[in-house]
């Protein structure tokens, strides 16, 4: 019964809610009916009316105008969270900044960190009641209103009347469009900015994002540029002269316009007079300054550029973005810190080697035509400067032949200067031509000479590629990289991105299964012979590059002297199958899907980067640590937001606030093993043999410890030399970009080996003496070099690299069981001379099979 009567109840409820409301509006009716009565009888008159409307007109103006133009303004909440553009920086090794990835010159700067009087001048100049207004100053808004009418459809372009504020909502989020649909939003985002944002604010956002003209942006940045100065050590004359500057950077630039400038500084100073900042004698002394502005920062980067630099950021761009459309962290816009490897003394030795390679190379065939040309009856500066040429040597400069007559040539540089060119410096041949190169110059030709006396001298670009790579053996640092000649001819690095063919380079991969899989020791006898193999279809015969053969002799030979009989012997016997495994797991290729022979003398294609890295990892007892240019990278606040290992995140924590009492952390090794430490310093300590008495001994005069390898491809299409010291491994190429043959005489000893000397000579300078160190288990053994046996009664000569016994490395229980007394070694040296004292008159082959000991051009690089 009671749940019947309960929706009665609410009923009532409800009426009776209803009844109280209505005799509540009959109340107020009541009370203020003599005043309703009066503007019913007002609102019957016209006039009224009239007034009405008229008074709600704003209101309806207001609302249309906020639903047309700005119902869709960005929220100014989000410039509180707003970063200016700030470019990334670049810093060496040594902590040094060497370059800079910037579109926009700026520093970012805190409102504190501005003088007073410079934010007085910029208020004085730009908004005299920026402190006093709510982001709109009207009176400026309607003389900009009236200056617009009157300049309607005459093509001159109306005073802005723009506040700071809107000026910020300007450059920060609408744009630079002239329209009178800017100027509206922009009003109604000025009063949003001004309800969201302090006046510091406001002004902290404006200082750093202005544009001032000679590409900067922010005062700070203008006050490098024309003063080279920071902020606060500039004068009051200065100070004027920047804050003068937003309303026409180029039109206030001193060097076109002096007068102009100077008007608009003083035009600020009587401002900031008329405004109560300074006074009138500080106002006369300020006027009186002359205006001189520096060239340019002093401080700013000097960009070093080339491949190593356009690489890092390549793989920065990669990683986070160029532009600020990509995030927080872009490459442009991000203000990035980056630390790199990069050792300039190394980089610049890396530089000046492979290019006086690769012009050695080059001598006497004559002058290359770059084949460039541009109009010299136009802007030919500008023209030569963004022309894709590059002239690699410091002292070298690109240059236009203007004209040309007589005996002599009238060139003109990127700096607008000019010279002449002799014919008598310019008189070699054309290359593929009978004629002169300087009866084949012509008007716009775009040239690269150097200077001679009072003159210029015409020089030649050379036409073969190379590559080189520098590596930090126990950290995988990239030292340095070159990519070819100059960077700005061509940015294909072909450290990176030229895929080759290792030659003989590849060969201690071979040796080093061998050792590890086949049950072989440096000092196991292979067959130096004849070895031919069928693949079901065809029938494959290797040789030696000499075309001979030694017959038996230890695998060290084999690989000091770089023979390729031996190499496929040893292939074949310890399997393809496992060479490929390792050279995948060593980083320099993969090749299961061509698990050829040929494989083993280089014939898969790979990098000058991945080859180096593959030695580094054996001169690092066969623990392969990433290779990488760069370190780790720091957002604008210095919080790493990238490193190149990840020791933090395996030690736990690398930030901890106190001492738990737990022991250090200690840092992981880094990398990981691909090769038994044993068998990896086997493979070094046999590479050494190269240098002091293979094919690489011209690198023995650098008087330290050094292992490498040559390399030569069939045609030879390309050579190589990679090696290095325990510390630093280097990896040289050069090559035809489209391959082709380099002549019979291109050997890697002869060509790539030489590169590696110019650089050691100058990159190892001072560096400590460092002997490669044998792993834990190694056991260096007495033996006979020739025959591989083990030797009693006799030691190693330390001076004589070509001494009978040597030193050798084994593995625990794989060491010669059979010995020889030191009286058959010394007749085994005298059996072995008699035959090379009467080859005088033979044949090389026949030399060659008589002394096996033969170094044989310096040269067995790989050619099959």
């Amino acid at each position: 019964m009671a749940d019947a009567d309960t929706p009665t109840e609410r009923l009532t409820l409800r009426r009776g809610g209803l009844t109280r409301f209505t005799e509540w509006t009959r109340e107020l009716g009541d009370k203020y009916a003599p005043q309703t009565e009066r503007i019913r009888g007002l609102w019957g008159r016209r006039w009224f009316k009239v007034l009405a409307i008229l008074a709600l007109l704003p209101v309806i103006a207001y609302a249309a105008l906020w639903i047309i133009f700005a119902r869709d303004l960005p929220s100014a909440s989000t410039l509180l969270e707003y970063q200016p553009a700030l470019p990334t920086y670049v810093r060496d090794a040594n902590g040094a900044t060497v370059q800079s990835f910037a579109r926009e010159r700026r520093v970012q700067l805190a409102y504190d960190e501005y003088p007073q009087q410079l934010i007085d001048a910029f208020v004085s100049s730009e908004d005299r009641t920026f402190f006093s207004h709510n982001g709109i100053d009207w009176p400026g808004t309607i003389g900009a209103v009236f200056d617009y009418a009157s300049k309607a459809g005459s093509g001159e372009r109306a005073r802005g009347g723009s506040t700071i504020t809107q000026q910020v909502a300007k450059n920060l989020i609408l744009g630079d469009e002239y329209s009178v649909t800017r100027k509206i939003r922009e009003a109604f985002l000025a009063r949003r900015i001004e309800a969201t944002l302090t006046k510091e604010q406001i002004l902290e956002l404006y200082l750093n994002q202005i544009f001032l003209g000679r590409n900067a942006y922010g005062v700070q940045a203008a006050a490098r540029a024309y003063f080279d100065k920071d902020v606060h050590q500039l004068a009051l004359h200065e100070i004027a002269f920047i804050a003068g500057l937003p309303q026409a950077p180029s039109t206030y630039e001193p060097r076109r316009n002096l007068e102009l400038a100077t008007r608009r500084r003083n035009y600020v100073l009587e401002q900031m007079e008329r405004n109560g900042n300074i006074t009138a004698a500080q106002r006369a002394e300020a006027v009186a300054q002359p205006l001189t502005t520096a060239d340019g920062p002093s401080t700013t980067v000097r960009n070093v550029g080339g491949y190593y630099m356009e690489e890092v950021r390549r793989q920065l761009i990669q990683q986070f973005g160029e532009n600020a459309e990509a995030g927080p962290n872009s490459v442009y816009a991000g203000g990035l810190w980056v630390r790199t490897g990069y050792d300039p003394v190394m980089q610049q030795a890396a530089e000046t080697a492979l290019r006086d390679g690769l012009r050695r190379y080059e001598a006497g065939r004559g002058w290359r035509d770059p084949g460039l040309s541009i109009d010299v009856d136009g802007n030919w500066r500008q023209q030569l400067a963004v022309a894709q040429f590059g002239v690699g040597y410091d002292d070298w400069r690109s240059a236009v032949v203007l004209s040309k007559s007589g005996d002599s040539a009238r060139i003109g540089f990127t700096d607008g200067s000019t010279g002449t060119l002799p014919a008598g410096l310019a008189s070699m041949p054309r290359r593929g031509t009978g004629q002169s190169a300087f009866s084949a110059l012509r008007p716009g030709a775009i040239i690269a000479v150097e200077r001679e006396g009072d003159n210029w001298a015409l020089r030649s670009i050379p036409e073969v590629g190379g590559g080189m790579v520098v590596e930090e053996v126990g950290t995988g640092r990239i030292r340095a990289m070159q990519g070819g000649w100059d960077v700005r001819g061509s940015n294909f690095n072909r450290a990176t991105q030229a895929q080759r063919q290792p030659g003989s380079t590849f060969k201690p991969i071979v040796y080093a299964a061998a050792l590890a899989d086949g049950g072989m020791t440096p000092a196991s006898i292979i067959l130096d012979a004849p070895f031919c193999t069928n693949d079901g279809t065809t029938n494959k015969c290797f040789r030696n590059f000499s075309g001979g053969y030694a017959g038996p002799q230890t695998m060290r030979w084999g690989l000091e002297q770089s023979r390729n009989l031996m190499t496929v012997r040893a292939a074949n016997q310890v399997g393809m199958d496992r060479i490929i495994r390792l050279a995948r797991s060593m980083g320099v290729g993969d090749y299961r899907s061509t698990p050829y022979l040929s494989l083993a003398l280089g014939a898969g294609d790979t990098t000058v980067a991945a080859m180096t890295h593959a030695f580094a990892t054996f001169a690092n007892h066969g623990r392969s640590v990433t290779p990488h240019l760069i370190d780790y990278v720091q957002d604008r606040t210095g919080r790493v937001i990238f490193r190149a290992d990840n020791r933090c995140q395996q030690m736990g924590n690398c930030n901890a606030p106190d001492w738990d009492g737990r022991a250090m952390p200690r840092p992981p090794v880094a990398g990981r093993q691909v090769v038994d430490p044993l068998t990896a310093y086997q493979v070094v300590h046999m590479l050494e043999g190269v240098v002091e008495r293979g094919t690489a001994t011209s690198l023995r005069v650098l008087e330290r410890p050094l292992f490498g390898k040559t390399g030569t491809t069939t045609g030879p299409t390309n050579v190589w030399f990679v090696g290095g010291s325990a510390d630093i491994v280097a990896g040289i190429y050069m090559g035809f970009d489209q391959p082709r043959p380099m002549g019979g005489y291109a050997q890697g000893g002869t060509l790539a080996a030489p590169i590696f000397r110019a650089f050691a000579e100058t990159a190892f300078e001072g560096m400590p003496v460092v002997p490669f160190r044998a792993p834990a288990g190694i056991r260096m053994v007495r033996i006979d070099r020739r025959t591989g046996r083990r030797v009693q009664g006799a030691w190693p000569s330390g001076e004589d690299p070509r001494a009978a016994v040597i030193w050798e490395a084994f593995k625990p229980e794989s060491e010669p069981r059979r010995t020889i007394q030191s009286q058959e070694v010394q007749l085994a040296a005298e059996q072995a001379r008699r035959p090379r004292a009467r080859a005088g008159t033979r044949s090389t082959n026949q030399s060659t099979e008589r002394n096996p000991d033969s170094t044989f051009l310096q040269d067995q690089g790989g050619i099959y």
